[in-house]
């Protein structure tokens, strides 16, 4: 039922959308009017969102922004532009919202608005196997991959700001001799499974995609406890306040029926909507 609602299109088909101005209740009266809700989405982020063996989008991040469709009664269609787009803003109607694990950092909610957290996850380094580390402190001064523009790419930098409400503090624990930017978690999981040292050192990334990586066969040990938690937030285009009240209203009844729980522990084994 579900998958016959499921439209995939790539990220070349992002200019085949058409331009839509943002204004109070355009992006909510744009869904409902064509019954489709167009998600941005990364094809290459698993267990969050990924191609799967029908070559389907799949994930925990993709069966959220589903059922949100499904309770919005419409067709949910899945995009893939680049991180770097998504979280630039000014979407113009390209797309209508990103269930893509992003942190509602301040930098950030001057272009996005930020409807609702729907999870928090624990973000760790991690080493080839075959490397000596076994704590934080072996990681100073070693070359790390980050995605480029994301959290932990911002935890490198010593300037990430997470002021979401009930986010435990964190200090900054590794400083990398170099840092490399990948355009993806994946890209830079697979220089580091290159070997210890041939082009990483180490990788920092959500703790349950580096766990989903190890489970494919990738060649990585975590290193030392998680640096830091991150809130985990549906984002949309600033401009359309019923819109956003809208997804809260149903991210607020997706935790309330125990429907994001079921969710969060189908794809990660635990339950990682609560900090609790």
């Amino acid at each position: 039922m579900i998958k016959k609602s499921l439209k995939l299109a790539l990220g070349a088909m992002i200019a085949m959308t058409p331009v839509y101005l943002a204004e109070a209740g355009e992006t909510l009266d744009r869904v409902m009017k064509n019954k489709q809700l167009v998600l941005s989405s990364d094809a290459a982020y698993p267990p969050q969102s990924f191609l799967n063996d029908e070559n389907e989008m799949d994930g925990f991040d993709v069966d959220v922004a589903k059922e949100i469709a499904k309770r919005m009664g419409v067709e949910l269609t899945i995009i893939t532009p680049a991180w770097e787009v998504i979280t630039a803003g000014n979407w113009n109607g390209r797309w209508d919202l990103s269930v893509g694990s992003m942190t509602p950092t301040k930098e950030r909610a001057e272009v996005l608005s930020f409807p609702a957290v729907y999870y928090y996850t624990p973000a760790s380094f991690a080493v080839h196997k075959d490397s000596g580390a076994g704590s934080l402190d072996d990681l100073n001064g070693k070359t790390i991959g980050v995605c480029g523009g994301c959290t932990y790419d911002a935890y490198m930098d010593k300037n990430l700001v997470i002021d979401a409400e009930g986010v435990p503090a964190f200090d900054y624990q590794v400083s990398a001799g170099e840092k490399r930017t990948y355009e993806t978690d994946t890209n830079a999981f697979d220089d580091l499974r290159l070997g210890d040292g041939k082009r990483l050192d180490a990788v920092l990334s959500a703790l349950p995609t580096l766990q989903e990586a190890m489970k494919n066969g990738y060649p990585f040990k975590t290193v030392g406890k998680p640096v830091f938690y991150e809130p985990l937030a549906i984002a949309t285009d600033k401009g359309d306040p019923e819109f956003d009240a809208k997804i809260k209203e149903i991210v607020a009844a997706m935790k309330s029926d125990g429907t994001m729980k079921t969710l969060s522990e189908k794809w990660y084994g635990v339950d990682y909507t609560s900090t609790n």
